[in-house]
């Protein structure tokens, strides 16, 4: 039977005695009910009673618990020093540390000292707590030599906090130090070393630890361990180690914590032990968002972007509403795809559920329309964002770069310097491509050493890529071949793969064949490197050299990845090959093209067959015309609706043969034709590409 409320006592005027009214403070704080505590408070100023530091330190723990803390602090400031105990002060400053605000707790911490009173054990835990979060270790330096002074050094719980702020301001080599004098270790302790190694990226030392926590005999592993061994498995690619693990967690009886199972799934789904992390789905009873998220991410991370999708739709009719994370997922997977009409269903849910304010969601809606091949309604979505962040501003930044816009590029990110935003190292390769892309070079070298100088950002390989793409682009390849040599680091394939392109462009043979074999031995089993110094010796009419490269492909086991295209008619999805003559339309698609043929040669076009770039193996004008492009174009033409546009997506770069045609098409048929390949967007219309015939 339930005993009378709290309230009722309250109006019965029994708690005038301070134990009474401590014990209703005590009850509005289990029911975060701040009415009764306004109330309670009422009473202990009409009697006088603020002098109780019981009743003083539960109303400054009701008004932080509550999310009240300006009013806690109100309540501290107000009154004298002489009533505040070090309960008090230890209880204000966890509080601040607790509500992000380190710099005001240490500040706190700081005042204490200076009315004589001295830190216990609990005050420095906490103190030291908001001294990790500011990640400054000179916060953390003073205060260990305070604990030292203090004699808390031997403190199993301040030792164990020691270790924490060390981790999480980067000094393992101290935070191992404190950890291997402490007289006496708790699972607390041996967890701080396991996260620390974890979140410093030393993964296989945080897997180590682990197996030394196994060894001990007064310890056993939790569920804070075992999840954080669990994730530097899996950021290691270590399914074995990760294996190992999972007995651990079956050992201790782990299994049914919804935690672990999540940390499981996510392990085997990083590692690419893919079924291993559908079993474990399988075995979660009480599904959250958060497992559903693990799992729509574990497709994503194994290239299954159509499940993901799907896997989304399953959650929502399941009644389980998506959080930020959620959308972000699917959206990528959206623009994996290039499923607009996925990705439009998807808004509407974001519309629904009240995301449209949120820009670590808006900022993936932006860049999945960019993806999917509207523009339009990219820069829809980020005009109607109220408060820009850099992720609004570089993503829809991108989706300029991404469709060849490099002009809009440059403006909107000197808008967004106008309004104040800093960018970020990703806003600056947006950038950076878009100047090569307009052949503005002196611009881009200026904004390339700006990164450091004014924004204090170290320049990334795929800066570096950047500036090699821009001078290559303009001709400039010996001072693109010096640019590479005063790199800090060694250059990446993508590096020298810029220059590579630029020697295919500009006929230098010579260093192609330099940068192609560097190549080889970076990356042997990428096709494209052999075809592009297949097409360059083939140009200079070096045909054995040429026939070399074909050998030492055969020889490395090496095939070139067919040309595939594929085009949404009807909300179905039709893919084409080089030469494909497996669809029911074939007869029709191939009259097209004759057509098309006939068409552009009265214009005058002669097709250009040294200009094969997508296979060795195509060298005639025939050829040519039957690339899976055009055959989609063709299919485009004969099923969708004339005032619609044509949207073709590719899995290789578009060659040069069919970005002229499919120019000449668009006037011919007056036809808008958006093509996606694996480089950007090319939006043709009245004879003219986006690109401006620079990709």
């Amino acid at each position: 039977m339930r005993g009378p409320s709290p309230l009722k006592f309250f109006y019965k005027g029994l708690c005038s005695i301070p134990t009474h009214l401590n014990h209703l403070l005590n009850a509005s704080i289990q029911t975060r009910s701040l009415k009764l505590a306004t109330q309670i408070h009422t009473q202990i100023i009409t009697n006088n009673y603020t002098f109780l530091p019981f009743l003083f330190n539960n109303l400054i723990n009701f008004y932080a618990k509550c999310g009240c803390l300006n009013q806690a602090l109100l309540l501290f400031s107000i009154t004298h020093h002489h009533f505040k105990t070090i309960v008090t002060w230890t209880s204000l400053i966890a509080h601040l540390s607790r509500f992000n605000m380190p710099l005001q707790a240490l500040s706190f911490f700081n005042q204490m000292r200076g009315f004589g009173l001295y830190p216990n054990q609990f005050t420095f835990s906490a103190v030291l707590s908001a001294s990790a979060a500011t990640m400054m270790i000179l916060h953390g330096q003073q205060l260990h030599s305070l604990i030292y002074k203090h004699g808390f050094d031997g403190n199993v719980f301040v030792s164990s906090a020691l270790v924490d702020m060390y981790a999480k301001c980067a000094d393992m080599l101290s935070a191992e130090k404190v950890f291997g004098q402490m007289p006496e270790r708790n699972i607390v302790s041996w967890n701080s070393m396991i996260v620390g190694f974890l979140h410093n990226n030393f993964y296989d030392r945080a897997v180590a630890v682990l197996k030394d926590v196994l060894r001990e005999k007064t310890v056993i592993p939790n569920e804070v361990g075992v999840t954080s061994a669990l994730s530097a498995c899996a950021n290691m690619g270590a399914s074995d180690s990760g294996r190992q693990v999972h007995g651990v967690v079956v050992k201790y009886g782990l299994v049914p914590l919804t935690t672990v199972k999540n940390s499981l799934m996510d392990m085997y789904f990083k590692c690419r032990v893919f079924d291993e992390g559908i079993k474990m789905f399988q075995c979660v009873g009480d599904r959250d968002v958060v497992t559903w998220n693990v799992l729509v991410m574990g497709c994503v991370q194994n290239d299954k972007f159509e499940e993901a999708c799907n896997h989304f739709w399953v959650m929502r009719r399941e009644g389980i509403l998506p959080d930020e994370a959620s959308f972000s997922t699917v959206l990528h997977s959206s623009s994996s795809l290039a499923a607009l009409h996925q990705g439009t269903a998807i808004h509407d849910q974001i519309i629904k559920l009240g995301y449209v304010k949120n820009t670590r969601v808006l900022g993936p809606l932006i860049t999945m329309y960019a993806k999917c091949g509207s523009l339009v309604d990219a820069y829809r979505v980020f005009e109607g964002i109220v408060d820009h962040n850099v992720i609004s501003w570089t993503a829809m930044i991108s989706a300029y770069r991404l469709h060849g816009c490099a002009n809009q590029v440059i403006e909107l990110f000197e808008q967004m310097l106008s309004e104040g935003i800093q960018p970020s190292h990703v806003t600056f390769v947006c950038v950076l491509s878009a100047f090569s892309h307009t052949g503005r070079v002196e611009e881009g070298l200026a904004y390339f050493n700006s990164m450091k100088k004014i924004y204090d950002i170290n320049p990334g390989p795929e800066h570096y890529a950047c500036m090699v793409d821009l001078l290559g682009r303009a001709g400039r390849l010996y001072e693109a071949n010096r640019f590479i040599e005063s790199m800090p680091m060694k250059p990446t394939p993508s590096v020298l793969g810029a220059l590579l392109g630029a020697c295919r462009k500009y006929g230098d043979l010579e260093m192609g064949r330099e940068v192609a074999e560097r190549l080889f031995q970076m990356e042997p089993h990428n096709p494209g490197n052999y075809v592009l110094l297949y097409n360059m010796y083939t140009r200079n009419g070096r045909l054995e050299e040429a026939n070399d490269v074909r050998r030492l492909m055969g020889v490395n086991g090496i095939r070139k990845e067919p040309g595939c295209s594929w085009i949404d008619v009807k909300n179905m999805t039709f893919v084409f090959t080089s030469h494909d003559r497996s669809h029911s339309s074939t007869g029709e698609i191939y009259k097209i093209l004759e057509k098309m043929e006939k068409l552009m040669k009265k214009k005058g076009y002669v097709a250009e067959t040294e200009l094969v770039t997508n296979s060795p193996d195509e060298n005639e004008e025939r050829g040519l015309w039957y690339h899976s492009e055009k055959l989609a174009l063709a299919f485009g033409l004969l099923t969708l609706p004339t005032d619609s546009p044509i949207r073709i997506k590719k899995n290789l770069r578009t060659c040069d043969h069919c970005h002229t045609v499919m120019k000449l098409a668009s006037k011919i048929f007056d036809r808008e034709i958006i093509i996606r390949d694996i480089n950007r967007f090319h939006h043709f219309a009245d004879g003219f590409c986006s690109c401006g015939d620079y990709w």
